[in-house]
């Protein structure tokens, strides 16, 4: 197995916990931050554009998950390298939107 094999399910991990906040205010009707906005990651972006954000990286996930070498949910080194991802990722967001709001970290 080679590491970029890990190194992209870590990025799948990272896609999909960035999936969860942008299709949930979508859905619901919110607005929520996007790389789209004005200014980009600060700014208000509408709930079509988060729900098309949103597809937009469970694609890449699926890509990086299932697409990049032999991805096996049973194996700790596959499960973990996503789960370090999943919850860099988590955590980054929680500390970005802390910051956006006047929120502490």
């Amino acid at each position: 197995m080679l590491w970029l094999h890990l190194f992209a399910y870590f990025f799948a991990g990272a896609f999909s916990a960035n999936f969860v906040p942008h299709f949930v205010s979508g859905v619901l009707g919110h607005t929520f931050p996007t790389p789209f906005a004005s200014p980009p990651f600060r700014g208000p972006s509408s709930s079509r554009v988060n729900v098309l954000y949103a597809l937009f990286n469970l694609a890449v996930a699926y890509a990086l998950l299932l697409r990049v070498g032999t991805f096996e949910p049973r194996s700790a080194l596959h499960a973990g390298a996503f789960g370090l991802g999943l919850a860099a990722m988590s955590l980054s967001i929680t500390r970005s939107l802390a910051r956006i709001q006047g929120g502490q970290a």
